[in-house]
């Protein structure tokens, strides 16, 4: 089904325009809903988004972000952006299918690819070669997104001082990684489904230190020795530690400390809180109906199946026993014991005796 919908949404783009391409505003999503076509979206067992549509929605949201929320926002939690927000999750909510309880999610996605956004821009326009700050036009590629209002404040905080200060900071701390991500846009999470696929695993999740090696794996397949050596240390210390031990394998493999809020090797959307109340977690109310159904079906078929067995030891006790009183031609002499059975509405004993045949008693 959901290929289906992928399909009908999804049109082949021209080398021409691949080439040409503009600013994403997601047509096919929007057009596919004008024709009732409403795309499913799906979630691992620890509430990240992957496919089919994972990749579809969080375009969507991209551009949805990019539509509503200036560029000069700065800070996501400002109550004045609740409008916008609202806005922004009653269009995702016309275009797939998806529960109310993902809403958290879907804001925080769209926070994060807002700030992806700021930093594009101001990488993009703003910065020569060098890092130095540069005096740019608005892009006329986006000005049907940010006004020129808008766009001389995204430059005069760039050039701010304490933001430079932080950016400088920021920008030292990745500009070296130990170990890089080489997967590109594809997120942990539909990294582990693509590889559960690949292996044809019944298993729902795969422990972070594998992930975390995968995610450094390049195009040409082979994981760089320093990656391995941190892959064999989690090996090791996944047989030695207990399964409550607070910190992570891997940040004990990789000697680095764990940040609040965040689970090394499982990307966005896994916390420490929701993986430790994921057991806990109230299901939904498709959830509780799909479960109630499944609960009604397997007692119907207990019902009919003991319904059966009943007949059956009934008819067979019927058969053999009531030979001694109903269908037996001949009483044999002497005392002979006798069960009653009924046969409608089923099989069942009601009563039970003795024959006595004894000529002397005459």
């Amino acid at each position: 089904m959901a290929d289906d919908q992928q399909e009908e949404v999804s049109k082949k783009v021209s080398a021409e325009e691949e080439i040409r391409r503009g600013i994403t505003v997601m047509r096919r999503v929007v057009q596919g809903r004008s024709r009732g076509i409403i795309l499913d979206v799906c979630w691992n067992n620890q509430g990240q988004l992957i496919e089919p549509n994972g990749h579809t929605l969080t375009s969507f949201i991209g551009a949805l972000v990019r539509n509503e929320i200036p560029i000069t926002c700065d800070d996501w939690r400002n109550k004045e952006l609740n409008e916008s927000k609202e806005k922004i999750w009653s269009e995702i909510k016309r275009c797939f299918n998806i529960e109310e309880e993902r809403r958290g999610f879907c804001m925080k996605l769209a926070g994060k690819l807002l700030r992806g956004f700021r930093t594009f821009l101001s990488s993009k326009f703003l910065k020569d070669a060098d890092g130095n700050f540069v005096d740019a036009e608005l892009p006329k590629k986006y000005e049907s997104l940010i006004s020129a209002e808008e766009w001389e404040a995204f430059k005069s905080k760039r050039q701010d001082p304490v933001f430079q200060r932080i950016s400088a900071t920021n920008r030292e701390r990745a500009s070296s990684p130990a170990y890089p991500y080489r997967k590109g846009r594809v997120g942990y999470g539909r990294l582990e489904q693509s590889m559960l696929q690949k292996e044809e695993s019944s298993e729902t999740s795969l422990p972070a230190h594998v992930l975390w090696k995968e995610a450094r794996v390049g195009k040409s397949g082979v994981p760089q020795e320093e990656v391995l050596h941190v892959y064999q240390k989690c090996e090791e210390l996944s047989q030695s530690l207990s399964p409550d031990d607070t910190k992570g394998i891997l940040s004990r493999a990789l000697d680095v400390p764990e940040y609040s809020g965040r689970v090394r090797g499982k990307g966005f959307g896994v916390t420490p809180t929701s993986l430790s109340v994921k057991k806990g977690k109230a299901p939904s109310n498709r959830e509780l109906h799909a479960r109630l159904e499944a609960m009604q079906a397997e007692l119907d078929a207990l019902r009919r199946e003991r319904e059966a067995s009943a007949s059956t030891v009934y008819r067979d006790a019927s058969d053999k026993n009531s030979i001694n009183c109903t269908f037996q031609p001949n009483i044999p002499e002497g005392i002979s014991h006798c069960q009653l059975y009924l046969s409608s509405p089923y099989y069942q004993m009601v009563g039970k005796g003795k024959v006595h045949n004894d000529m002397s008693y005459a």
